[in-house]
């Protein structure tokens, strides 16, 4: 079964391995604000402002003094004076004494002397003053200074991946300018047998030849993982030339990915030219696919040497690569939409490998059912495409029976028979 190997490594042990091993932090550089989307933070953000900074209207209405209120009803309303208006950026100046209201939209600094806002809904204004039909408490309808966030209080942890909203949290504290680390990854692909896309122009690739696709499946992870990528070319299967290409990519980059090179059965000049570099080396991982995957690290830096084959490499971009990056910058995993459904046919797997098996989830008549794709064949790429999830079959599983509900990871969204 291990195919070359002596003996393989499960999943989970190699990952523990490999990152208690890492001790490399990318640079941390501020950015403007705009271009923190999916970032890292590089430090905890504490608010040093309240937001919002003063009382402010939380509804269309009247800004009065609650105790004015009291006793008031439909049939006997109270009657106060409108001695002004307010606005968003239009505060009123003065202050509102007994017997009086000030008009005010929401967002409106709430004006000295008033602690409540009767709505429009629950009053009527009639030449010069406004009748109240009903009492109303201290504070209704106002947002009050600080309700948001109060000074001094933690708002994002360093390591937050930064969501948009995260981005208007920001904003709200005056933050032009955001600290964050910049995780720098290099692609590197090596095989004779590749061709890169850009020389086909459309057509067939050369007899013998394949277009090499697992750099832009790569490049692509790695820019949604929140790191800057860059594709560094293609390498032919020598392992000193790997190895010069290895170095020169470590002097300038976070993390290094190759591809290619890494097979029991084939040349393995990739492999040969990460060991002699190694500080740690894992090689030979308990899953399909992907057992040629493998990690390395290097003066504390994360290597991850993957299969040239596109949908091991993502598998093994999954176990190595996204956690190497969550470890360097103190992030966390994110949560991943998930599913139950029906199997419609048996998936095997061998005992003590973790299987990612792709899969198509599908509702149908309000039921959601799993139709495996693919187990084997961790060069179809396509089976990435036709399909919308993953079943991932644990190490102490021979598989599922057709008929059971399992959980499957979506990747894209479900669809609809």
């Amino acid at each position: 079964m291990s195919r070359g190997f002596k003996s393989l490594t499960p999943a989970d042990k190699a990952v523990a391995e490999f990152l208690s091993k890492l001790s490399h932090k990318p640079p941390v550089v501020e950015v403007p604000l705009g271009e923190a989307l999916g970032r890292y933070l590089a430090r905890d953000i504490i608010a040093d402002v309240d937001v919002p900074p003063f009382d402010r209207a939380a509804f269309d209405g009247y800004a009065v003094r609650s105790i004015d209120t009291l006793g008031a009803t439909r049939t006997n309303p109270v009657v106060l004076k409108v001695v002004g208006r307010a606005g968003p950026g239009r505060p009123f100046e003065g202050v509102v004494r007994e017997g009086e209201a000030v008009e005010i939209a929401t967002g409106a600094p709430l004006p000295e002397g008033a602690d409540a806002v009767v709505p429009y809904e629950e009053a009527a204004e009639r030449g010069g003053a406004v009748e109240i039909y009903r009492p109303v408490p201290r504070y209704y309808y106002v947002s009050r200074r600080g309700e948001d966030l109060s000074k001094g209080e933690l708002v994002l942890k360093a390591g937050t991946r930064l969501r948009p909203w995260d981005l208007g949290v920001l904003a709200s504290l005056g933050m032009s300018r955001v600290p964050i680390y910049l995780v720098r990854a290099a692609v590197i692909s090596t095989g004779d047998e590749l061709v890169e896309v850009e020389e086909v122009s459309g057509g067939a690739p050369p007899p013998g030849k394949v277009v090499n696709s697992t750099r832009f499946a790569l490049i692509g992870l790695f820019r949604e993982a929140g790191a800057d990528a860059e594709y560094l070319g293609l390498v032919p299967d020598d392992e000193e030339a790997i190895r010069r290409a290895l170095e020169r990519a470590l002097s300038g980059f976070d993390i290094v990915a190759t591809t290619g090179g890494a097979s029991v059965g084939g040349p393995d000049a990739t492999h040969k030219a990460v060991s002699s570099i190694a500080d740690f080396y894992v090689r030979g991982i308990a899953v399909r696919p992907g057992r040629p995957n493998g990690a390395a690290v290097v003066g504390g830096k994360p290597v991850i040497v993957l299969s040239g084959f596109p949908v091991a490499a993502v598998v093994g971009f999954e176990i190595f690569a996204r956690p190497a990056i969550l470890k360097m910058v103190g992030g966390r995993p994110e949560p991943q939409p998930t599913v139950r459904g029906v199997l419609t046919r048996r998936i095997t797997t061998p005992i003590n490998v973790r299987t990612y098996a792709r899969v198509r989830a599908y509702v149908k008549e309000g039921k959601v059912y799993v139709e495996p794709l693919a187990v084997t064949g961790s060069g179809v790429l396509s089976t990435l495409t036709r399909g919308n999830a993953i079943l991932v079959v644990p190490e102490n599983r021979e598989g599922y029976d057709e008929g059971e509900e399992v959980e499957v990871q979506l990747i894209r969204e479900l669809e609809a028979v």
